[in-house]
């Protein structure tokens, strides 16, 4: 059983080049999988490995960074490798937005905790924002939560200035860190009811029993799960060898799919050479599962 350890911290960071190294290392040493950016405004990561391991990056991660407590975090579980490999980015910042937050920027806690979200969202005022990608949020989203559809994050002030000033905003993404962001861009624009989801949908979907939830369908996550149910447990949602974008299994039914080739996302969209060179890839993927051997496009738990 692997843990999945997601988080982000927002405090000014020297050295970033020394830090990465000090980071990678750490990954190494500790078997840690999965990914860390590193940036001027703060850390931002989704690492994976044994829990013992996990525990111990952890502390030593706040004992680099002199941190106390991590701004969010969220823990789950998975049967397989989550991650194939480790990496530590450097950053202009931890989310894309040419917004860098620093110390100087009071924020107001305006996070909801999950147990007060249903009764936020419901009020007829409260203008609900997706602020994730489209194909994000075609997985699953609140009912009734429109999206930008925005590919580019970099585009999201653009949509956000069209927003009512006067009117509660109550906005949600994965784990919190992209709502971090656009939260402090709407309260510099004079924005005065600005809410978040606090520890985004993970800690919703952690925290609230199905019956009570108003949340309909699954959550995309960015490692080989794919997507998440409630009480987080895995979905039942893969990915597309094609196109990589996330597919059903209403999808999978489709004359458009074929595995590790096309779905109906992208079957009028590839050349004939694309899916040829894609049929090779998934032939040797076949191969290296009848000899027991691992290939490296192939997901854990295929």
């Amino acid at each position: 059983m692997f843990t999945i350890f997601g988080f982000y911290k927002f405090q000014k960071i020297n050295n970033l080049k020394k830090n990465q190294k000090i980071l990678n290392n750490l990954l190494v040493n500790k078997n840690i999988y999965g990914s860390i950016i590193v940036s001027e405004e703060g850390l931002n990561g989704s690492i994976s490995g044994k829990n013992k391991d996990i525990k111990a990056t952890i502390i030593k991660l706040k004992k680099i960074f002199s941190i106390k407590e991590f701004d969010s975090f969220n823990n789950s579980k998975s049967k397989f490798k989550p991650f194939h490999k480790s990496k530590v980015k450097i950053k202009k910042e931890v989310v894309p937005m040419d917004l860098k937050i620093s110390n100087k920027i009071k924020k107001k806690n305006t996070h909801i905790e999950p147990t007060k979200w249903n009764e936020l969202i419901k009020d007829k005022k409260t203008f609900l924002l997706d602020a994730r990608k489209p194909f994000e949020h075609k997985v699953g989203s609140f009912k009734k939560s429109v999206n930008p559809n925005i590919d580019n994050f970099r585009d999201f002030p653009k949509y956000l200035k069209k927003l009512k000033k006067d009117q509660p905003i109550a906005m949600f993404c994965t784990g919190g860190i992209r709502c971090e962001k656009a939260s402090v861009f709407l309260e510099k624009k004079g924005f005065k009811n600005i809410y978040q989801l606090k520890g985004g949908i993970l800690n919703y979907l952690k925290k609230i029993k199905p019956k009570k939830s108003l949340w309909k369908g699954e959550c995309f996550v960015f490692d080989n799960r794919v997507s998440l149910k409630h009480g987080l447990v895995q979905g039942t949602y893969s990915i597309c060898g094609g196109c990589r974008q996330p597919i059903s299994i209403k999808d999978k039914k489709s004359k458009k799919y074929e595995e590790g080739v096309t779905c109906p996302n992208c079957f009028d969209k590839l050349s004939k050479n694309q899916k040829s060179r894609f049929r090779m890839r998934q032939s040797q993927i076949y191969k290296a599962k009848l000899s027991g051997k691992k290939y490296n496009f192939q997901k854990e738990f295929n």
